[in-house]
């Protein structure tokens, strides 16, 4: 039966429940056939019973193995990942260490993971799909659009391995970079050692001519992206990895403005620090444009509702991940962007696999259809009493049900624990594949001294819920321990544009209601073991210089830095107190 309000199916028939199932078993025949003769495979002890028991069935049946793979196989986390990942690091690292080590092969590139939580980085081998495949939405870094697209990219990446041959001679190299940035590469077969060569390149349809996807200052990436964009008028979609990355680029236009309109009237790059490699390509690709210097000094910086439409006359889409992280950028983003940009997250995934697609007949910024193309995805019911290794198949999903997805991926992971909290809004009527809205990092709660538990979407909903109500526009925020009383409590640091409210002090009260949704942390209050949280404003331009310093010190990639909901990095704490301006 479907719900009046959507195409969603709330449960399967059973036509759609064999389809489905035919589908699944489809897909994961294609992912553990080929890897389960993998170097991972063939000895990771975690597969020791899998092993045993395909040694002793007939390796031509299917429905044995499927079997075979879902009674034996057990869940996994990064750890048995890890001593097989550090083969690539290895000095020198043979190409016959790696050959095959998870996947049919050698990877194409290692793709770092953003260190959200602060812990150090992981990284995950990736390797090339099917040609037919490396063109599918789920992959796709730059979306199709009639006009210009302003996607910034950077394909800067943390280092190049290199890999020996049995002569000892270097054979291949192997860039360590983010996700997106190795696909981008694959689907424009960009290798690494021809970068310096295709300078004076400029794809057509992008904003930004390849140049600058070189440059590694986090200033110089964004004053520059920001000047070609604005010099073109035909933009029709930006595309973001998150959303408050675009409010990053908004608020370097708004500082750097005068200096940006100057530069277009005289068709001039600005002098900015780390970009001398690439200054000359630049300027052959810009040339004076007083008219439309004009156009913008009209218009002025970034701060009135649809500035964006009134600057691209044209624009019609905003592509960026606006949950997580980056809840908090959506009324900036919205505001800027105005009531005639429709909205639409990218895939939901992370590095390890590429999970689901934006769900079109639905809400695109939040619906996902998860599609087995990167992986196959199995589910843990986070709050089932049974055992946690009842893993669940996508046809024994429920709607409303709230899960962990399990991923054996394309790239040679089995059973891998996302670590992420998803809810099962429905089921897609023409193939039963479930819909699913991120809800937050299973692991992502703040566990205070007093024992109580909010969820990343229980902090994030109360403080954004707050500054829309109270502070004034929030642009980002970050949590921390607000040891500063016995009782510790959630010490939100939160930046804002513009003034702050004139009764802003009401937020924390507004915030407090909020969270005491969470029974526990109500029923802490209550006995005395808690408090209200704190509410701290930071200076203007923290969380662009965050960002910045965490590009500097961990080379990722520029557009895929994360700010933490809950802040574990001691040092950064440190740092984000001392550009504490006022308490609420």
């Amino acid at each position: 039966m479907s719900r009046p309000d959507t195409d969603l199916l709330d449960s399967l028939s059973a036509e759609l429940t064999q389809q489905l199932k035919e589908l699944m078993d489809q897909a994961l025949l294609e992912f553990i056939r080929p890897n389960s003769a993998s170097q991972f495979a063939q000895h990771a002890p975690e597969l020791a019973n899998f092993r045993e028991t395909i040694a002793h069935s007939d390796p031509k049946d299917d429905i044995d193995f499927l079997r075979s793979f879902r009674d034996f196989v057990p869940t996994t986390s990064y750890e048995p990942y890890k001593p097989y990942i550090a083969k690539f690091f290895a000095t020198p690292c043979k190409e016959s260490d790696v050959t095959n080590l998870f996947a049919p092969g050698l990877p194409y590139c290692l793709a770092m993971s953003s260190m959200t939580s602060g812990k150090s980085s992981k990284t995950f081998p990736t390797y090339r799909p099917a040609p037919h495949l490396l063109h599918h939405p789920i992959y796709l870094s730059l979306p199709h659009s009639e006009g210009s697209t302003l996607s910034p990219s950077s394909l800067s990446f943390g280092q190049v391995l290199k890999l020996y041959g049995e002569d000892g001679q270097s054979s291949k190299t192997l860039p360590v970079c983010s996700l997106t940035v190795g696909f981008l590469r694959m689907q424009k077969n960009w290798d690494v050692e021809h970068d310096m060569d295709r300078l004076d390149l400029w794809v057509p349809g992008k904003t930004d001519p390849y140049a600058i996807s070189l440059v590694k200052s986090f200033r110089a990436f964004f004053v520059l992206n920001a000047l070609f964009a604005l010099a073109d008028r035909r933009v029709t979609t930006i595309r973001f990895l998150f959303a408050n990355v675009f409010v990053n680029l908004l608020q370097y236009i708004e500082d750097e403005w005068t200096l940006l309109i100057d530069c277009i009237a005289k068709g001039i790059i600005p002098d900015i620090e780390k970009m001398d490699h690439v200054r000359e390509p630049l300027e052959k690709h810009f040339t004076p444009n007083p008219i439309r210097a004009a156009e913008l000094r009209e218009i002025g910086p970034p701060v009135i509702r649809g500035w964006a439409v009134r600057v691209w006359p044209d624009l019609k889409k905003f592509i960026g991940i606006t949950g997580g992280p980056a809840a908090a950028s959506v009324p900036k983003v919205t505001h800027i962007l105005g009531p005639s940009v429709t909205m639409q997250a990218p895939c939901y995934g992370s590095s390890e696999c590429f999970v689901a697609v934006p769900y079109l007949n639905g809400n695109p910024n939040i619906d996902f259809k998860v599609v087995p193309i990167d992986g196959v995805t199995e589910y843990l019911d986070v709050r089932s009493k049974e055992p946690s290794e009842r893993v669940l198949s996508a046809w024994e999903l429920e709607t409303g049900g709230h899960y962990e997805p399990v991923l054996t991926t394309r790239n040679g992971m089995w059973r891998y624990r996302l670590g992420d909290v998803v809810a099962v809004k429905g089921f897609a009527p023409d193939d039963g594949l479930p819909v699913i809205n991120y809800l937050h990092r299973r692991d992502g709660s703040f566990n205070l001294a007093y024992g109580s538990t909010c969820t990343e979407s229980q902090l994030t909903k109360a403080i954004v819920s707050a500054s829309e109500r109270w502070i004034g526009q929030i642009i980002d925020f970050t949590i921390v321990p607000d040891d500063r009383d016995t009782q510790v409590t959630y010490g939100y640091l939160v930046e804002i544009e513009g003034e702050i409210g004139k009764d802003a002090t009401r937020a924390v009260e507004h915030t407090f209601e909020d969270l005491s949704a969470n029974t526990e942390y109500h029923l802490a209050f209550l006995q005395g073991r808690g408090r209200k949280p704190s509410i701290r404003l930071v200076k203007r331009g923290t969380f662009t210089e965050y960002r910045r310093q965490k590009c500097d010190k961990t080379n990722i990639s520029i557009g895929q830095v994360k700010v933490p909901i809950v802040l574990s990095d001691e040092t950064f704490k440190e740092w984000f107190l001392q550009r504490v301006i006022m308490e609420l």
